[in-house]
């Protein structure tokens, strides 16, 4: 079984997240994508609770067969690294041949992240590109597929009241209303 992993904070999932999704089932050779929401950011990022970006991404990519949104970081406990989940879900499913997904703007980070040629010898990088960010030489020829699309400018545009209803998806746009996310 050929298994995609897409980690993030998902802070909250928006088009893009759900577009990489939609290009890795249809046009890569993966069986399965499982997304899997950071449990706690090892760069000492604040997320929103764990719970609601969890729901946020079972609402943002249920429309997609074949995707399956995992609280693995959260039954690992602690903050979360890559190499960890990884290592966790090769013993729990040897038989997975994991491909780690990442955006171009992610793989520049991925040396500073633990035991990065760990991780590429467990699920080698299968590498998006973004509009707007120049890949890194070894992947200057990943695919530009995604928009540009900030997790981080949506929740500044929320804080100040602006709707952002054409870059999040409409379930979890309503989900952030009913919970009162992102609000100064």
């Amino acid at each position: 079984m050929r298994v995609g992993i897409f980690g993030g904070s998902f802070n909250p999932p928006h088009v893009a997240h759900v577009l990489a999704a939609a290009y890795v089932l249809s046009c890569c050779e993966i069986d399965r994508l499982l997304v899997v929401p950071a449990y706690q950011h090892p760069f000492a990022k604040a997320l929103t609770p764990f719970a609601d970006r969890l729901e946020m991404c079972r609402r943002a990519f249920a429309d997609l067969a074949r995707v399956e949104i995992s609280a693995v970081e959260e039954q690992l406990g602690g903050e979360s690294r890559t190499v960890r989940t990884l290592e966790h879900l090769h013993e729990q499913h040897p038989e997975w041949r994991m491909r780690l997904v990442v955006g171009a703007d992610v793989v520049h980070e991925m040396d500073r992240w633990w035991s990065p040629e760990r991780v590429r010898q467990l699920a080698p990088p299968l590498v998006l590109g973004r509009i707007g960010i120049a890949p890194p030489p070894d992947y200057e020829h990943a695919p530009r597929v995604l928009p540009e699309v900030s997790s981080t400018a949506i929740r500044a545009a929320l804080a100040r009241g602006v709707p952002q209803d054409d870059v999040v998806p409409r379930s979890v746009v309503e989900y952030i209303a009913e919970r009162g996310l992102y609000r100064e």
